[in-house]
């Protein structure tokens, strides 16, 4: 494969590696948003069994329903993370080998005299 061939895969796989980083991020956030809400139902029944809240049929389903849908919701996103964390580190590796395989050349310069270097002061205000 020729460099621009080279370095257009690079950049494919760049694109998508920062794909899979949002779609990560993205689950991470529905991950904490189903925790909290399985929290809150189960706060719901204990405060319900301790005898802190009455019984009521609306909240009692609606307690349920946060609970079993944040379970759902917890498991589908940790298997897509999972998923795009193994295909990440795949994309990865390909750039890293494809990176690895371009033949790179030291480009040497003279640095230069410190003598042209001036330093930078700061203006005095009169």
């Amino acid at each position: 494969m020729d460099e621009q061939g080279l370095s257009t895969e690079i950049s494919r796989l760049e694109e998508r590696i920062e794909e899979l980083a949002g779609t990560i991020e993205g689950c991470r956030k529905y991950i904490l948003f189903s925790k909290i809400a399985m929290a809150a139902g189960a706060a719901w029944w204990l405060a319900f069994l301790t005898g802190f809240v009455w019984f009521d049929p609306a909240w009692m389903i609606g307690s349920l329903a946060a609970i079993i849908g944040g379970i759902v919701v917890l498991g589908s996103n940790d298997r897509t993370m999972q998923e795009a964390q193994a295909e990440m580190a795949e994309a990865e590796a390909e750039r890293a080998e494809l990176i690895g395989s371009i033949d790179l050349q030291l480009v040497e310069t003279e640095a230069p005299p410190l003598s042209t270097i001036v330093p930078w002061r700061p203006r005095r205000l009169h």
